[in-house]
């Protein structure tokens, strides 16, 4: 059911209760976590707080942490599955499900009580209507028990016309009853075979602060943060996210005394979080789709950023020769471009978007800026809302043996406290090594020409051994190199380009258990990226009885047995031909 009031649907009824939040791991599940966990401290709610990665985590968790809690809180997990049949909660226990994944399972939508679904469904969705998927029983099974009444007077012939008229209700009804089932296939299939990302889950909880009047700069900028993961990693369309950047705006404007001249925030007439914000503000403003330009060197940024990359087609010599020839154009010394942006020249600082924005015509680079969102602290380093994304993902997805899954989500949500610079300046860090890595095997994968194509799509597989590889046994990680490769191998194929083309990649998950981890990229000409992998992936599995488990809470992520890939990915292309 859907809550359409989240303060009188939602927080009135948690107010006072012990609660269990139960929360993904990527980073708009994070940052509206970090606003959630801000608005129950304001009120002294009791709460638990438990990361989890998969389906069998959440099962577990949910186990050893329902005692004595009645109401539950999934962030970015448990939408898009049948929550009460997996979980068997008792009756009264409610649970608010904020999931930006999509679509929504149909049981929780038509859930009366017990399911609470925190967004308001879009028009684009095409919910089924209850008729069309549940059925009462006694509707379709409705009998004329009548015609037996009274059978004993009966002579033989009317018990014959009874007979024959109970055969044919019978035969009316399993008829009716079939028609119907098709039908509710037809419209489930209809409904589910795209899975698709809808509204940043952090946004909302910032709507849930702002409606409580509990608003502040930080509360906003981590709202921010959760709708840029979404733009950065391809898992929104462009208009919506235009859409959220006008809002964004309004909300900066009303906290902030002058959103046009000055925008220094009135911090004495907003409540701030327990690190001070004061002297923060936020900043709207075009900026440029270079990772980390601000905290890297101009060279590098350029060189490793995959919208620039696979625009100057930076892995060839050719590419390298006009990367140079760019930086000539723009009037940047060699020097400057290769020492850290916060060391250049002061007027090439202040010229640098200037001269990126009078060369992107003539250098396919027309759609590198885009509107984003600076934080200003004090007379610092300005933060720009993507290094903040890199540096998230990179802290959460680190796949160091020194530090536990559940201690990389910790200090993941640490780095978004202004005292935790630290962590955000290591983060970053991190991301720049990822980044430089992910460009050097895209250029290795290309050069060996490892992106095949397969008919109806193209496939990657991650060799066990090659430089880094283990890293990509995570599923975020993966995902982004796929997109890389995607987008990399079609801009290297200008003769035969093949643009409506989906792209599969797999790694090794774990190799004690010979277990690998398969993701799906959508085409790139989708406006709205939109994977119908997850249902071809389950009927592949059907018809092939392979173990494939789809654990992850998003359906076009799967894991199975490495001997069994080969005959999976046949299957895939018999099925998508």
């Amino acid at each position: 059911m859907f809550v359409d009031d989240l303060v009188k649907g939602f927080y009135d009824v948690i107010l006072n209760n012990k609660i269990l939040i139960l929360v993904n791991y990527d980073v708009d599940a994070i940052c509206a976590a970090k606003i959630l966990q801000y608005i129950l401290r304001y009120d002294n709610i009791v709460y638990v707080l438990v990361p989890i990665k998969t389906v069998t985590e959440l099962k577990k968790v949910y186990d050893e942490q329902k005692v004595d809690v009645k109401h539950i809180i999934l962030i970015n997990c448990g939408g898009t599955l049948d929550i009460i049949d997996i979980l068997e909660p008792e009756e009264d226990v409610i649970f608010f499900v904020s999931d930006s994944h999509r679509p929504t399972d149909i049981c929780n939508i038509y859930s009366s009580r017990q399911i609470q679904i925190l967004t308001i469904p879009e028009e684009d969705e095409k919910i089924p209507e209850f008729e069309d998927v549940f059925v009462d029983n006694e509707s379709l099974e409705e009998d004329t028990d009548e015609l037996n009444d009274d059978s004993n007077n009966d002579t033989v012939e009317e018990l014959q016309n009874k007979s024959r008229i109970n055969h044919q209700n019978a035969f009316i009804k399993r008829n009716k009853r079939r028609n119907w089932e098709e039908k509710r296939k037809t419209f489930l299939f209809d409904y589910t075979q795209f899975s698709y990302y809808g509204r940043s889950t952090a946004i909302l909880m910032y709507d849930l602060a702002w409606k409580l009047h509990r608003e502040s700069i930080d509360l906003l900028w981590w709202g921010i943060i959760g709708v840029t993961e979404q733009y950065i990693l391809g898992k929104t369309e462009n208009m919506r996210y235009l859409k959220e950047v006008e809002l964004i705006g309004d909300h900066i404007g009303r906290i902030c005394e002058s959103a046009v001249n000055d925008l220094n925030c009135m911090s004495q007439s907003i409540s701030n979080p327990p690190n001070d914000s004061r002297n923060s503000r936020i900043e709207s403003e075009k900026d440029l789709l270079l990772a980390l330009y601000r905290h890297w060197t101009i060279e590098s940024s350029i060189r490793y950023s995959m919208f620039t990359a696979v625009s100057l087609k930076l892995w060839t010599v050719k590419g390298e020769k006009r990367l140079k020839q760019i930086l000539a154009e723009m009037g940047l010394p060699l020097s400057e471009s290769r020492q850290m942006y916060r060391s250049m020249d002061l007027n090439l600082r202040k010229q640098f978007f200037g001269m990126i924005e009078k060369i992107s015509n003539t250098h396919n680079l027309l759609q590198i800026t885009y509107p984003s969102f600076i934080l200003q602290k004090g007379f610092k380093t300005k933060y720009q809302c993507a290094d903040y994304v890199y540096s998230m993902i990179a802290t959460l997805e680190s796949n160091s043996h020194e530090k536990s899954p559940i201690e990389c989500f910790y200090n993941t949500m640490d780095l978004l406290s202004q005292s935790k610079n630290n962590l955000l300046d290591e983060g970053i860090e991190k991301a720049k090594w990822i980044l430089t890595n992910m460009f050097k095997h895209i250029q290795a994968v290309l050069d060996m020409k490892q992106v095949i194509l397969a008919g109806p799509f193209y496939y990657l597989i991650i060799q066990e051994g090659t430089l880094n590889s283990q890293h990509y046994s995570n599923p975020h990680l993966l995902t982004m190199l796929a997109s890389f490769a995607l987008r990399a191998q079609i801009a290297s194929s200008p003769r035969n380009r093949i643009t409506h083309l989906p792209l599969i990649a797999s790694a090794v998950l774990d190799l004690s258990q010979d277990s690998c981890v398969v993701v799906g990229i959508p085409p790139i000409t989708e406006s709205l990226p939109k994977s119908f992998f997850g249902k071809a992936f389950e009927q592949v599995a059907r018809k092939t009885n392979t173990d494939v488990s789809f654990d992850y809470f998003d359906s076009s992520i799967a894991k199975m047995q490495i001997k069994d890939r080969p005959r999976f990915f046949d299957a895939l292309t018999v099925l998508l031909s």
